[in-house]
């Protein structure tokens, strides 16, 4: 179990940016990022999930306590395989976490976000 720093920004293409998470172990989450000048989160999961791996994206405010997000049909964003979901909530904090998994569980979660324009 351990909190997994995210690969910055990875990307960035106009007033787009692309965070990662990798190598999220059963067990691990992924360190917090906070995303205040962004909007309009798109979040993937890939990799091995293994037998009964789990992988949600949480959100907070206050940085101590974390939620599950949902995704636009308002189902909780809790994934058993890879996926893209579109983030509905737009918390101070967000974060990866593995709840569920094996020894071969090793997932990645790429977060796709753009600098809100006002």
């Amino acid at each position: 179990m351990a909190t997994r720093d995210h690969g910055g920004w990875l990307n960035q293409e106009g007033n787009g940016v692309l965070i990662a998470w990798m190598g999220l172990l059963n067990g691990d989450d992924g360190r917090p990022i906070s995303l205040g000048d962004f909007a309009d989160f798109c979040i993937q999961f890939a990799g091995t999930f293994g037998a009964g791996g789990t992988i949600v994206f949480e959100g907070s405010n206050d940085g101590v306590s974390y939620f599950t997000l949902n995704d636009a049909q308002a189902a909780a964003i809790s994934k058993t395989a890879a996926a893209l979901e579109q983030v509905v909530e737009f918390p101070r904090y967000v974060r990866p976490r593995v709840t569920a998994g094996d020894g071969t569980t090793n997932l990645a979660c790429h977060l796709y976000t753009r600098r809100a324009r006002i």
